[in-house]
């Protein structure tokens, strides 16, 4: 299990997917080690993790790392559980429900996507700082509308250092991720408790997410300043990552898959045609993008963004013949689902196609967007974030890699030196 304290969490975030399948080759698909500060079981079998991701009733509450805990906040959908989980969560979809996404969000997004790109035309870009800056700037758009303006360059450098700081050994010492990203955390709360005290003051009405979370009428759920805080946070978060590398990783795809490009070209340019040169995205159009949508899940599926999920004993239990002790975590890996050949046929193969079977998506072991009771409550916002990216991307420009860039598929898939692209107009 390593040494104290570290356990094998160097090897974990070095090695990655060769450690789990060297590890599986020594001691099987259910195993001990002790990784990001706590002892842990990995599980890297379908039908245990798909016991494990169903039975949150049975004692397996989320284990997310203390890192992650103390950064994101004790109050974030992911560290609870229970009744508190169910009341959270019901606060999260009624601000994501399909007809807030058609009345509120989608137009704000489509408003954003479409000025975020109209000056790239004759550049080179490093399409991944991009990216990961469109997926916060529209996601603080949808959460405080026009007050996000005045916070949005002072929240980005903390922001990226709170994702950083959230897997991280918690090792409180100056200079350590950890450090980092505890000290964003406290300036953005900061901004957010003075943006939720303006607002109180003014007495305004708010037509975004951070106005219904605070609404005293007509609402279901009415948090704490602190909750509501965290719930934003968790927000930010949880779309973040998967949209911004989502986004990243589609364009990479479609670079390399000329046949692919041309097909989800051939989709957005129908899209556009029907249009006046003005009118933006609807719903009814997004849900019209069967191969977008296959395309995101393909890339999703390939680039494996999320790697898994962390579950925790409240009890001594039992789970595949092993006895696990009270207070131990369970990292549910789901990676090698991904390319499994039972599954998916030529399963490293880039081939969107294959998600046009609208059974692809309710498998038993699609785990993708999470699972049981802890099922991704954003996909679908996610989706449209992305393919209205997309959309305003692909009928306005035409683009090349510059080259020589490296990339990274673990703990984060990234590119250490960037992703640059020569964009022209098309």
């Amino acid at each position: 299990m390593g040494w104290p304290i570290f356990g094998e969490t160097t090897e974990f975030l070095k090695q990655g997917p060769n450690f789990m399948i060297n590890q599986r080759a020594r001691f099987g698909s259910f195993f001990k080690s002790h990784i990001l500060g706590c002892p842990t079981i990995i599980s890297m079998d379908p039908e245990v993790n798909r016991y494990i991701l169903m039975n949150e009733s049975k004692g397996l509450v989320p284990g997310y790392p203390q890192s992650m805990i103390d950064i994101l906040g004790k109050c974030n959908i992911a560290a609870v559980h229970g009744s508190t989980h169910k009341y959270m969560r019901g606060a999260l979809l009624s601000l994501i429900s399909p007809t807030m996404i058609t009345q509120q969000l989608l137009p704000k997004i489509d408003h954003f996507m479409k000025h975020f790109i109209t000056d790239w035309d004759n550049k080179v870009i490093n399409i991944q700082d991009k990216t990961k800056q469109m997926a916060l700037l529209s996601a603080l758009k949808q959460i405080a509308g026009q007050d996000s303006s005045s916070i949005s360059q002072a929240f980005m450098p903390d922001f990226f250092n709170l994702v950083l700081g959230t897997l991280s050994l918690p090792i409180d010492l100056p200079g350590t991720n950890y450090r980092r990203g505890l000290q964003a955390r406290k300036s953005i709360v900061t901004m957010l408790r003075q943006l939720i005290e303006d607002r109180r003051a003014s007495k305004l009405p708010h037509k975004d997410m951070l106005g219904c979370l605070m609404r005293e009428e007509d609402n279901k759920y009415k948090l704490s300043d602190e909750e509501i805080i965290d719930q934003i946070i968790t927000i930010l978060y949880s779309g973040y990552e998967t949209v911004s590398t989502t986004s990243m990783m589609v364009l990479k795809h479609l670079h390399d898959h000329p046949n692919v490009l041309e097909e989800l070209r051939k989709e957005h340019i129908a899209i556009r045609q029907k249009k006046r040169p003005d009118d933006p995205l609807e719903w009814n159009d997004i849900k019209s993008m069967r191969f977008t949508r296959a395309v995101i899940f393909e890339t999703s599926r390939l680039a494996t963004i999320v790697n898994g999920v962390l579950r925790k004993t409240t009890q001594d239990m039992e789970i595949n013949g092993f006895l696990i002790p009270k207070g131990w975590r369970i990292y549910v890996y789901t990676r090698e689902i991904n390319y499994d050949p039972f599954m998916y046929s030529d399963p490293l193969e880039f081939n969107p196609w294959r998600w046009m079977d609208k059974s692809l998506e309710t498998q038993g072991y699609f785990f993708i967007f999470g699972g049981g009771t802890r099922q991704c409550p954003g996909k679908e916002l996610g989706i449209a974030e992305i393919s209205t990216f997309l959309h305003y991307f692909m009928t306005k420009y035409r683009w090349e890699e510059v080259g020589g860039d490296k990339l990274m598929k673990f703990p984060r898939v990234e590119a250490p030196n960037g992703l640059h692209i020569r964009v022209s107009s098309y």
